[in-house]
């Protein structure tokens, strides 16, 4: 480690805090905002992009910058990855379409990629040995703060300026960032690593993963789910999943060592954060409009209910970190998967006229269900794999809940837009065509105020039910990955009890 003066090193482990705050915020502060982007930029099909444009850019960045810091300066990649989640910020803000919108989320996660990846390295090369667990605790604590914060900034900042700057808030906290590791932070000499960056691998990954979303989000609406175009992407998808896999058996230096999965306690570990990252972050993506679309709520409100959810993870991760040793983790990850399963299920019962008392009170639970299996499934899956593979460990870990994200929200825009679409044909007779003459212009109008003032009751209530039930579905889809997690933490508890 090369030595930094006691003045400089406080400004660098504040510097990069504040980049990952920034990453970390931004795939949260949005949920709040979606309703009144899609309000102004139009694009309700395209809903779910925004999300999985992000989430897809930073699961396959992640390795890769990881990779790339073995062989070129750390403090170069750290200072490329905020300028391009700077840039990126000013694109999205500034953003006159959907499509553009979504660009510029792609870059953001390709920038919030290289941040998660490198800060953990930056704080252990300016902390010394007996000091480096007490820095890299501090990281931890950013997830929690900006789970909290995320949501109801969101919601304050729609109600109170604009959407825009949910993206414009991160260019000076950026700047502060980028000027202080620039400033303080040294050029860490590093022995020079031969990198082999599995271009293959991330290839077919991202085409897989590109292709099985773009099924559900246009598959029965767009095009029938047995046309050609849909069975094609199913083909081409498949296609990628065999090249991925053929691949990564035989890369020097895989993307994904797909030789972990053999072990039990790794994949079911894996597995479970998958599945329960797949519920929390659709929750995240879609009970906003839920919300606003059929509860008629405000996005201030979206954003305090949605605070629910973030209080329930970060005080489920708290309680497990201070309270549960390693040997514990099985139990409270059983625990977790079922509180998952009861949340969800309690949501299926959600209509119009649930009160947003009882909607908090569940999302707090589902949180809570989340804060433990992700914690403890990491404590698990770090266990029971040597320690010099900690890093492997833990980066396995991120991308599967990453990766989860990715696809639970992906799927569940696809199916939210396509059964909104269709509740609202159902609807069509009974709604004023004016009305409905107003929706099929731009189905945006849905969740603009001055369009729901010319309503009549009858109206109101058959728009908040096609909402309602398009939600429906969603809920039954999160409800199965919640049964899937707790399967993996039940089969979990088993293996590491018999150390099989």
């Amino acid at each position: 480690m090369q030595e930094h003066t006691s003045q400089k090193r406080p400004f660098i482990i504040i510097a990069a805090l504040l980049a990952l705050f920034l990453g970390a915020l931004d795939a949260l502060i949005i949920s709040a905002a979606m309703p009144s982007i899609v309000t102004d930029l139009g694009g309700l099909t395209l809903y779910s992009w925004v999300y999985s444009a992000y989430f897809l850019a930073r699961a396959v960045s992640l390795p890769v910058f990881g990779k790339l810091s073995d062989r070129y300066s750390t403090r170069g990649l750290f200072l490329f990855s905020i300028t391009v989640f700077l840039l990126a910020s000013l694109a999205a803000g500034a953003a006159p379409s959907m499509f553009i919108l979504i660009g510029a989320r792609i870059f953001q996660g390709i920038g919030a990629g290289g941040i998660f990846a490198l800060v953990y390295i930056v704080l252990s090369d300016i902390s010394p040995p007996d000091e480096r667990g007490k820095t890299l605790s501090l990281a931890s604590s950013v997830w929690g703060i900006s789970s909290i914060i995320g949501p109801t900034l969101g919601g304050v900042i729609v109600t109170y300026i604009s959407w825009r700057w949910i993206f414009f808030i991160n260019v000076p906290l950026a700047l502060v960032s980028l000027a202080t590791i620039g400033r303080c932070l040294q050029h860490q000499a590093r022995t020079p690593k031969k990198v082999r960056l599995d271009i293959a691998g991330i290839t077919c990954l991202s085409g897989f993963i590109l292709c099985f979303l773009t099924i559900f989000i246009i598959g029965g609406r767009d095009y029938g789910w047995l046309s050609g175009q849909i069975l094609g992407l199913g083909a081409l998808s498949a296609i990628f999943a065999v090249l991925f896999i053929i691949i990564e058996k035989r890369a020097a230096d895989p993307v994904l060592d797909l030789r972990f999965f053999a072990r039990p306690v790794f994949a079911l570990g894996n597995g479970a954060a998958f599945c329960a990252s797949f519920a929390i972050f659709s929750l995240f993506a879609y009970v906003p409009l839920f919300i606003e679309g059929a509860l008629a709520k405000t996005p201030l409100q979206v954003g305090v209910t949605m605070l629910f959810l973030s209080l329930g993870w970060s005080a489920g991760s708290l309680v497990l970190g201070r309270f549960v040793d390693g040997t514990g983790s099985k139990q409270a990850a059983v625990l977790g998967g079922f509180i998952l399963v009861i949340s969800s299920a309690a949501m299926l019962f959600f209509s119009p006229q649930t009160s947003l008392a009882v909607c908090s009170l569940v999302f707090l639970l589902a949180g809570l269900g989340m804060g433990f299996v992700t914690l403890s499934t990491l404590l698990l899956v770090q266990a029971d794999l040597a320690k010099g593979n900690l890093g492997v460990a833990t980066s396995f870990h991120q991308f599967s809940r990453t990766l989860g994200g990715t696809i639970g929200v992906g799927i569940c825009g696809g199916v939210v837009t396509t059964g909104l679409l269709h509740n609202l044909q159902e609807s069509s007779t009974m709604i004023p065509s004016t009305v409905m003459d107003a929706l099929h212009k731009s189905m945006e109008n849905l969740f603009r105020e001055e369009f729901r003032q010319m309503l009549n009751e009858q109206s109101i209530t058959l728009l908040a039910l096609a909402v309602s039930h398009a939600m429906s579905s969603v809920f039954w889809i999160i409800l199965g990955a919640t049964l899937l997690c707790l399967v993996c933490t039940v089969l979990l508890h088993k293996r590491v009890c018999t150390g099989r």
